[in-house]
């Protein structure tokens, strides 16, 4: 009898320990938010995720059709690659994008965010353009229906602008852009992170600390980093915004 107590003892620990070990990303750290120049979960510790960018959603890209765009790959990443995080780069206003085909490219934003929840990943709702503050009225019709459907959920990261080029004005384009998308957000959803892209592909984000988006909370602002090209002016950028005070997300990085 003791000896089957025992047995049963240990198998029940041996299942505690594997749920313990099977927390998701999700459930481990809750809602993220930004405090000072960090970005935290909701156990106010700093975070940090990992994992792969779909590439452009977009109609005719390259035979692409959105084939990645799928319950499938979501869970493959996670279980093989460990990742926390997916990032739906949903083409904005290049052709083939939802400017062009807005239902395609839509379907494809909520199976990516559909099969994120499932596997207890944050998913990064990412505006893929170049020139969003041009159509600034789509970026916002897309944002308030994926904000209406999702907004309530903790996995929920809007990405408002992907890399904004060198000739795009921070603090005249970029910056009036950005705080009528999220304006719009707001509205729906008061509480998810927003990351705003920054001047010269999401590099100048020195630009970005001299002149935050103060009149809303939760504003992160993005960095793009790849190793091989990006040295150390780029790291200084970052080690100077990050001094006066504004929280950053690496969403592209690579070799």
């Amino acid at each position: 009898m003791h000896s089957t107590i025992k047995l049963i003892a240990s198998i029940t620990l041996t299942l505690v320990s594997s749920l313990v070990l099977a927390a998701t990303a999700v459930e481990t750290h809750g809602a993220l938010s930004v405090k000072g120049n960090q970005i935290v979960d909701s156990h106010n510790k700093s975070v940090s995720l990992a994992g792969p960018s779909l590439f452009w959603s977009n109609n005719g890209w390259e035979g692409n059709e959105g084939r990645f765009y799928n319950a499938d790959v979501v869970a493959y990443v996670q279980k093989n690659w460990n990742a926390s995080i997916i990032r739906a780069a949903i083409g904005g206003t290049s052709p083939g994008g939802y400017i062009s085909d807005p239902e395609d490219n839509m379907a494809r934003a909520e199976r990516v965010i559909e099969a994120a929840t499932a596997q207890g990943m944050y998913v990064i709702v990412d505006w893929h353009s170049h020139e969003a503050h041009k159509h600034t009225d789509l970026a916002i019709q897309f944002f308030e229906a994926i904000a209406r459907k999702y907004g309530k959920q903790s996995n929920i990261i809007y990405e408002l602008y992907n890399e904004p080029l060198n000739n795009v004005d921070w603090s005249t384009l970029i910056k009036p852009y950005a705080q009528l998308v999220i304006a719009k957000i707001r509205k729906i959803d008061p509480n998810n992170l927003i990351v705003v892209g920054t001047q010269t592909w999401d590099q100048d984000v020195d630009k970005a600390a001299d002149d935050p988006i103060s009149a809303f909370d939760n504003i992160a602002y993005s960095l793009h980093f790849y190793a091989g090209t990006h040295k150390e002016s780029l790291r200084k950028k970052a080690e100077y915004a990050m001094k006066h005070g504004i929280a950053l997300m690496v969403t592209e990085w690579g070799g």
